[in-house]
């Protein structure tokens, strides 16, 4: 890795993809963190052809130690990061009356603990203009009870991206939670490439107007 550096946190087949493949056609060089080989070893085949050099894990987020090492070892591959891209939530369809506090802490634990844990490993890399981009949600908001943990994780992803914000931005890096206020579809205005472009546009918006949550309405 010899460019601008973009790691990015529960990389897979949807806007975490579509985020890599945006950074690499600019040519930025990309660390993947996921669960799925299979689909970690086809992403990594189509940003090498963009021209990336990429870093891949197989790695469950949950496990700190585990996480620390995979984003450690993108960083001392290229001595840098210049992008952290956090994507993971947990999507279980429980209701407030079923769902068991364990539950709810688990996939808290996926939906933004590992966001603290994946930031820590990245900071002593990050430097003036580093940015942490995540992927929010209307469900911060607006949650579903059919899926109640998804609200919760996502209003305290939020909830944390503006306490990072506050915390980097003397260092001149900056976090930033971009609001899909739809829903994921295969065509219309919130495909996955649309979504990574308001991701793009929002890690590159201007440092003096710096917003740490911006919507995307599509």
């Amino acid at each position: 890795m010899s460019g601008p550096v973009i790691v990015v946190v529960g990389a897979g087949p949807g806007v975490s993809g579509s985020v890599a493949r945006r950074f690499a056609r600019e040519g930025y060089d990309v660390g993947l963190l996921g669960t799925d080989e299979e689909q970690l070893d086809r992403l990594a085949g189509e940003l090498e052809a963009l021209g990336a050099a990429v870093e891949r894990a197989v790695v469950d987020v949950t496990d700190t130690a585990a996480t620390t090492a995979a984003v450690e070892r993108c960083g001392r591959r290229a001595g840098r990061i210049d992008v952290l891209h956090f994507n993971p939530s947990a999507y279980r369809p429980a209701d407030p009356l079923t769902l068991t506090v364990p539950e709810l802490l688990e996939d808290v634990a996926l939906g933004v603990g590992a966001l603290l844990t994946a930031v820590q490993a990245a900071r002593p890399f990050l430097s003036a203009g580093g940015r942490v981009t995540v992927t929010g949600s209307m469900a911060a908001d607006e949650p579903s009870p059919a899926a109640a943990s998804l609200g919760v994780q996502k209003a305290g992803v939020r909830n944390l991206v503006h306490s990072l914000d506050r915390t980097l931005a003397a260092d001149g890096i900056r976090a930033v939670s971009v609001t899909v206020r739809g829903v994921l579809a295969r065509e219309g205005a919130f495909t996955p490439d649309r979504v990574a472009e308001a991701i793009w546009a929002a890690a590159h918006q201007d440092e003096a107007a710096w917003a740490s949550e911006v919507p995307y309405a599509g």
